[in-house]
């Protein structure tokens, strides 16, 4: 028979589970672009056009800022659920959108709207984890949101694999069936999750701390009493009662910039940007042409790109299991330092022109230190460090700073490539991953194993 204990922790999975399928969707919608990038190039004629490649990279991230930011204020005036509700039905039109274009302009905006849905996703998910998560346990709970993002990645990717028909050197890719089909299917089979999840959104509590905020604590503290016992309960509410109890202001955008939020949110803004601008995104985004330059064919690209899917999933896991104990601003700074140093090392083989099991090794060993690292703590120090009054919009603000950054970096990469070269590209990614490092070990203070209104006491006083 379960006990009771168990019947709590299997509740929090549960929920914890259920709503990082907004993280499993994000990570689906931002890679199987990649796989398809091959064919719906050719398809809509722009495989030579390095600024229209970038455009429709890009396009997605335009609406994940929209997404964010209408995210964040609606969510700390509605509620964490209903926004989750609204993310689930837009991952589901662009899916089916998506794929039944034929016109490149409506393939932009579907691609855009899908980028609405994730941002309220890269949100939402992990602001609602960290708020229902005790603190012994929140660094892992939080944590899984970005294993769903990675397992959602590998899906992605292990889909483009599977649908794609191997491709013949000299094949005529517009008249083959990945050039007029294939690539659809890749989009279409994103709408089959986005259903789950939706259907799955109507078991999940509200989340409690942000009842809390609307007085409603006898709410609070039924869904607490499921997460906790009633012990727990009790003290989690004294806690939200004190914290609701000082609030004397209306929540708006101009509490982001009194006493010491600034500086909080420059932390958060500077963090989030700088888990882009690290560099890793641009191998999935743009793989073919990464280990295409590595002398690998398109066949052999998307296996290698399953691989490097693997490989994240793994290294996410670890992370999950080290961010409550080694703690969140260690594994940042591994994680920054550690990206320098395999950066120089893959730009030397590209200046040197060494290709094959070196590129990819290299890369695999890339994901492998941003998957335990960048990746999921990112997600755990934003969730964490702004208050419950305003965590919503304070999250949106940081995650904004994200996309604008992924969108700078998407967009620029072809441009890079071309202009410095991928051993120039690498090497710049090097040198602002030692600026990462430098700022998170001057700036950051350590989150792990404290209450959220622990530590908003600690860096508000």
């Amino acid at each position: 028979m379960i006990s009771m204990k168990e019947r709590r922790k299997n509740y929090l999975l549960l929920i914890t589970f259920v709503s990082a399928m907004g993280g499993l969707l994000f990570g689906y919608d931002w890679v199987v672009i990649g796989g398809a990038k091959p064919f719906y190039e050719v398809y809509f004629n722009i495989a030579d056009s390095p600024v229209m490649q970038g455009w429709v990279m890009g396009s997605a991230i335009l609406g994940c800022l929209v997404g964010v930011m209408v995210s964040g204020s609606l969510s700390d005036r509605y509620g964490r659920k209903p926004l989750m509700i609204v993310s689930s039905l837009i991952f589901i039109i662009a899916a089916i959108g998506t794929g039944i274009c034929n016109d490149l302009s409506w393939f932009i905006v579907y691609r855009v709207l899908g980028g609405i849905g994730i941002g309220m996703a890269s949100n939402l998910s992990p602001m609602y984890i960290a708020e229902v998560s005790p603190a012994n346990v929140r660094g892992k709970f939080v944590s899984v949101n970005q294993l769903t993002i990675v397992i959602g990645i590998l899906s992605a990717q292990i889909v483009n694999w599977l649908i794609a028909d191997p491709v013949m050197p000299g094949e005529d890719i517009l008249a083959s069936w990945n050039g007029q089909m294939g690539w659809r299917y890749m989009f279409w089979t994103g709408g089959v999750p986005a259903v789950v999840f939706f259907l799955m959104l109507f078991i999940l509590p509200e989340s409690p701390r942000w009842l809390s905020t609307r007085n409603e604590f006898t709410k609070s503290e039924n869904i607490l009493n499921r997460i906790g016992g009633k012990a727990y309960a009790e003290n989690e509410i004294a806690t939200l009662k004190a914290a609701v109890s000082e609030v004397k202001e209306n929540v708006n955008y101009k509490l982001l910039f009194k006493g010491k939020m600034p500086k909080i949110l420059l932390i958060g803004i500077v963090i989030a940007a700088f888990q882009q601008w690290c560099g890793i995104n641009v191998i999935f985004n743009y793989a073919q042409e990464i280990f295409s330059a590595a002398g690998y064919g398109v066949s052999d690209i998307l296996f290698n790109i399953v691989v490097t899917g693997v490989t994240n999933v793994i290294f996410t896991i670890i992370g999950m299991y080290t961010v409550d104990k080694l703690g969140r601003r260690a594994l940042l700074l591994f994680g920054a330092i550690g990206l320098a140093l395999i950066y120089a090392a893959l730009g030397a083989c590209y200046y040197l022109e060494i290709s094959g099991i070196a590129v990819l090794s290299l890369v695999m060993l890339a994901i492998g230190c941003y998957a335990m690292s960048l990746a999921p703590i990112t997600w755990v120090v934003i969730s964490e460090i702004f208050p419950t009054r305003i965590r919503g919009m304070a999250m949106a603000v940081s995650t904004f700073s994200l996309w604008t950054a992924c969108f700078i970096l998407t967009y620029t990469f072809p441009l890079l490539n071309s202009g410095l070269g991928a051993y120039g590209t690498f090497w710049l990614y090097g040198i602002i991953c030692l600026l990462g490092f430098i700022f998170i070990k001057a700036n950051l203070p350590e989150t792990k194993g404290k209450s959220l209104e622990e530590i908003e006491k600690e860096l508000t006083k």
